[in-house]
């Protein structure tokens, strides 16, 4: 039986894509992911996690990552919710790796909720059956949503150290909470007039940089 753990990293920032890990393996090979060590990457140091990244590639079936860019998710915010677009983001990797029974870490306050309309979403386009345990924290509690948490932070990881060195400005974490962001976001329409294509023009932070301008 084929097993995919699915987890995003980068739902809320104002700055660059949400990426979404999915991860397969087959039922026998769960413990070999377990044994790597994985946890949530958030409790992990990014050179911790660059190093499990590696591991999991080598061990997993599958490895695969949806990203959704800035200028996708502000669109797609013009007809449906950051939930529904996380549920049609995690569809798309299941989709990609059609296992038999998928492990995902809910993206909605109702995890049960969740996994219905991801369910219903996979099978539209996938006619044929899979399970989904959908559950809060499944990143803490399921190793193979852990290694796809991994997957999916170290790839926006990455994509957000690219974006630094292209532009020669570090903004800091990207999330409206860091004050390093918000500034750069500032300073950025004091000079340009306007918001770079990295940025999320939906969100309250990136529409109240213009508004202060």
């Amino acid at each position: 039986m084929k097993v995919a753990g699915i987890d995003e990293a980068g739902k809320g920032p104002v700055i660059g894509p949400m990426c979404i890990g999915g991860v397969l393996t087959d039922e026998e090979n769960l413990h070999s992911i377990k044994n790597l060590g994985v946890a949530d990457s958030k409790k992990l140091s990014p050179k911790r996690r660059e190093d499990l990244f590696l591991k999991i590639e080598k061990y997993a079936s599958k490895t695969f990552v949806l990203e959704i860019s800035p200028s996708q998710i502000d669109e797609l915010r013009k007809i449906m919710t950051m939930n529904e677009i996380t549920v049609m983001g995690f569809s798309k990797v299941l989709e990609n790796l059609q296992p038999d029974t998928a492990y995902v870490d809910a993206a909605d306050v109702k995890a049960e909720r969740f996994g219905k309309k991801l369910t219903e979403s996979y099978t539209v386009n996938v006619r044929k059956p899979l399970t989904v345990v959908s559950e809060h924290k499944a990143d803490d509690k399921y190793p193979i949503v852990s290694a796809a948490s991994i997957v999916a932070k170290v790839t926006r990881d990455r994509r957000i150290e690219e974006l630094k060195k292209s532009i020669g400005k570090d903004f800091g974490s990207g999330y409206p909470s860091d004050r390093k962001t918000k500034d750069f976001l500032d300073n950025w329409v004091k000079e340009n007039g306007s918001l770079p294509d990295f940025v999320r023009h939906s969100w309250k932070t990136a529409e109240q940089c213009l508004e202060n301008k």
